[in-house]
């Protein structure tokens, strides 16, 4: 049996290396091949305790935390997200920021990934938003580390009404598993009003 609930004050507290450990884990598969740190998403976590309006979202099978999403006012979040707002017509104060959706293969394609998307969206509609946006990292088609069997998320996010906002994107740095530095990604922005 899977709960849902919302983590804040202490629980969150008391949970952070767990949030850290499980977005390790699961942004280390291919697209993201992310090299992570647990010192910096203890950090990275952080911001969402101390941020009034986010929201961190966990799926607990018995105790053991296998799925976490997070979402803040796009304002809260990294400030190179807003301009690209800006340029397109859109408030940034009026955007919350699913900022990721992890869960570990085995609980996969059970509905979380919707739970997910539902409670940070009723989040964002009690704070007063107008839209839900998240961005995902792009790689080619021909990426040697994609595996055979991946399917992308398109067509589930598009069912959840998120449409790619044109010319919307971000780039962020991190360091891939094997590389040597940190470069940058691209990371393309979706959108859906609330």
């Amino acid at each position: 049996m899977i709960e849902i609930r919302s983590l804040t004050g202490e629980e969150l507290l008391a949970r952070l290396d767990d949030v850290a450990r499980l977005r390790i884990e699961v942004f280390r598969a291919f697209p993201y091949l992310y090299d992570g740190d647990l010192d910096y998403e203890r950090g990275y976590m952080r911001a969402y305790r101390d941020s009034p309006r986010a929201v961190v979202v966990a799926a607990f099978a018995g105790d053991q935390v296998v799925g976490v999403a997070t979402g803040t006012p796009l304002t809260d979040h990294d400030g190179k997200f807003i301009e690209g707002f800006r340029a397109s017509g859109y408030d940034p104060e009026e955007v919350f920021y699913c900022a990721e959706s992890v869960l570990l293969p085995d609980w996969r394609g059970h509905g979380l990934g919707h739970k997910f998307f539902d409670a940070r969206e009723a989040h964002a509609r009690a704070h007063g938003f107008k839209y839900s946006a998240f961005c995902s990292v792009i790689r080619p088609g021909d990426h040697p580390a994609r595996p055979a069997d991946y399917r992308p998320l398109d067509a589930f996010w598009e069912k959840r009404g998120y449409r790619e906002l044109p010319g919307v994107m971000a780039e962020f740095s991190w360091k891939d598993i094997g590389a040597l530095a940190e470069d940058v990604k691209a990371l393309q922005f979706r959108i859906r009003p609330l």
